[in-house]
Parts: structure tokens; sequence; C-alpha cells
């Protein structure tokens, strides 16, 4: 969704040329209306609209559906936006000017996660702490019955932190198996994604004892282990 009808018209032809069906949207009523006609697998939106903010469309957009992939596109490159940004809920951030091609493909990553992929090396339930992470179902639950809606990034950084309990990661790996592409000294997307992490997990997220940060290298799940 963008209210430019020239960046509209272009990324709509390039996408319909590689197969895909798109729907596009000047505004947010624009977008619930389209949401509310056709099945949606992922969104496109941008933060600088006029009216209605594309932040809070992001919020109420991932507070409605949990599953949607959802792309921010904004033309400000500040790291406080993309962490704002990502704290929205968004699976990914794109500043302007954008290359179609890149474009694509972090749709398609998006998308990918939307499918099941091939079984974990460590099959069954992850459980840590209080927590069972259902790998395949995609779904993290309390002990206690309550289950925990994630974002995708979010659902795919503890999975990869839960398969290898008590195992430091870097961010560049973090990087590259959340969101396939190399990590930038410069680049917060991680350590966002782990606070917010620490929010809903951790009974006290200024003090952390599940996801621990491990200093000059990255982080590291403190307890966990594959369920029998």
């Amino acid at each position: 969704m963008d209210d430019d009808p020239v960046t509209c018209a272009k990324v709509k032809a390039y996408f319909e040329h590689e197969g895909y069906v798109v729907h596009v949207a000047a505004n947010g009523d624009d977008m619930w209306e389209r949401l509310g006609q056709h099945k949606i697998d992922a969104v496109l939106l941008d933060v600088g609209l006029p009216g209605r903010d594309g932040l809070e469309l992001a919020r109420q957009l991932r507070a409605r559906d949990a599953s949607i992939g959802l792309i921010l596109v904004s033309g400000r490159n500040d790291d406080v936006d993309k962490i704002v940004g990502l704290e929205s809920g968004a699976d990914d951030y794109v500043t302007k000017p954008f290359n179609s091609r890149e474009l694509l493909a972090r749709v398609k990553i998006v998308l990918r996660r939307q499918r099941p992929g091939p079984a974990p090396s460590c099959p069954g339930e992850l459980r840590f702490g209080s927590w069972i992470l259902d790998v395949a179902k995609r779904r993290l639950t309390g002990v206690n019955g309550r289950q925990q809606v994630l974002t995708r990034g979010e659902f795919d950084l503890l999975a990869s932190l839960a398969r290898q309990p008590g195992v430091s990661l870097d961010r560049e790996r973090l990087m590259q198996t959340v969101f396939h592409r190399s990590w930038d000294p410069g680049d917060r997307t991680i350590d966002v994604l782990i606070a917010r992490l620490r929010e809903k997990l951790e009974a006290d997220p200024r003090h952390p004892q599940l996801i621990i940060t491990v200093r000059a290298v990255g982080y590291m799940l403190a307890d966990g282990a594959c369920s029998p």
C-alpha cells in the first residue's frame, strides 16, 4: 500500500510479471477493504501514508492477523525508524528508493515462512523454562496452556535459539537464519527481536533468565531441551 500511484504501478507491474496477484490500496480504508475482499498473504505498507499513521495501521494489522506477512516501506533510513517499525510487528523494513528485485526477494522470504518447512533436526516440541515451542505448528504455549502470539521473525529467531540451547549464536548467523541476508554491524534488527521476545517470555525482561546476552558474541537460550 502506497499513496504514490507511480510507485504502486511499477511494483504491481513487476510482481504481476513474476506471477503474483497484486491488489493496490492508496490509504488505510482501502487496505481494510482489500483485506476483506481477498485472501492476502503479504502486505507492503508505506509508513508515510497521509492521514492514518502507517505504523498504527501495522500494529492494527498485526493484532488482527498474526500470520500475514508484513513489510514496511519508508523513505527514512534512520535506525530508530527501523526499530520502531519492527516493534510494530513487521517482518521486515525496506527503505526507498528500493530495487524491485530485492523487494521481491524479501517478499519471497516472508511467504516462505508461511509454508511448512523441513522437519527440525531436534524433533518434537522444544521445551525451555515454562514454555513449549511447537515448531511444526509454529505455536508457543506456556505450561499453563496460554498461547503466546509471535510474529514470524520472533518465532524463527526463537526456534533458532531453542534448537541449540546453551550454544552462543552470533548476530550474523541469526540474521542469515531469520532474514536470509548478511548482518551489518549497524543493524539492530536482531537486538530488537530479542527485546520483543524477552518482553513476551521473561518474568522480568530487564533481568532475562532465558535469552542470555553473550558479550561480544550474540545470544544464547540458557535452558532448553527437546521433548522425548
